[in-house]
């Protein structure tokens, strides 16, 4: 990694740093939102369109080098994980990191308890669904298997060229994320991070029916929480980019 005091300008640099601003004192659910948070938040957004593969390091990987699609899914077990992580940095308020998919990998339809999110993508395609639920349910700690009634926002491909897709702790809060064509990655940021000690674990979930369109475009669906899928994993590798200081 690059010394420090020589990055301060990178866009990685000034993308953490927005991050800090906008999310050490974001709004609570329920909360009204102020015009500091969204300000903050639109120019992270901002920052976060601009960013490309190589201000980060990355270089596109190949179907050759990524040929988990080709594979049934408990083959993933025998080989390396179908996606890995670059940590950035984290903070108490954010984490921020790189995940690299290979082709035809998926990471599962889950959730984000209380968070924000936005994923942008590097290189490759993804397509991914947002879900939110309608209605709440109790669980004790270890229950799975609970349906939950809830809603289909949107399905749509992004490439590098792409706005950032947008996630928040009422809206567009479970999504799936597939790899589209070959090995993709994208950048993201979650705030805060996921801690299961403070009532923020990922639970995962499967969509039992289609459900019913509404009059608004979207699609009433009934999901299960469900334990993680056996052929998702996640391992880890260094991240190559500049080196963030916050």
């Amino acid at each position: 990694m690059m010394p420090c005091d020589s990055n301060m300008t990178s866009v990685v640099q000034r993308i953490a740093r927005q991050a800090f601003l906008t999310f050490k004192s974001p709004p609570r659910i329920g909360e009204r939102v102020g015009k500091s948070f969204t300000e903050n938040h639109s120019k992270l957004k901002s920052l976060m369109t601009e960013v490309r593969a190589s201000d980060l390091k990355l270089v596109p990987r190949r179907d050759d080098e990524s040929s988990a699609g080709e594979l049934p899914p408990l083959s993933y077990q025998h080989t390396a994980p179908p996606v890995t992580y670059m940590q950035i940095c984290e903070t108490d308020q954010f984490s921020m990191g790189v995940f690299l998919l290979k082709s035809g990998a998926r990471i599962p339809l889950h959730d984000h308890p209380g968070m924000h999110g936005m994923l942008k993508v590097m290189y490759g395609k993804v397509r991914i669904s947002c879900f939110d639920r309608l209605e709440r349910s109790a669980l004790g700690p270890g229950q799975t298997g609970a349906l939950r009634r809830s809603v289909l926002r949107s399905s749509a491909e992004y490439t590098e060229e792409s706005e950032p897709c947008v996630l928040y702790p009422d809206r567009d809060n479970l999504h799936q994320i597939e790899a589209v064509d070959g090995p993709t990655a994208f950048m993201d940021i979650l705030a805060p991070p996921y801690d299961p000690d403070d009532g923020r674990d990922c639970h995962y979930y499967r969509v039992l029916n289609e459900g019913e369109s509404k009059n608004t475009g979207e699609e009433e669906v009934w999901l299960m929480e469900i334990s993680q899928p056996p052929d998702f994993w996640c391992g880890g590798e260094p991240y190559p980019g500049p080196e963030v200081c916050l």
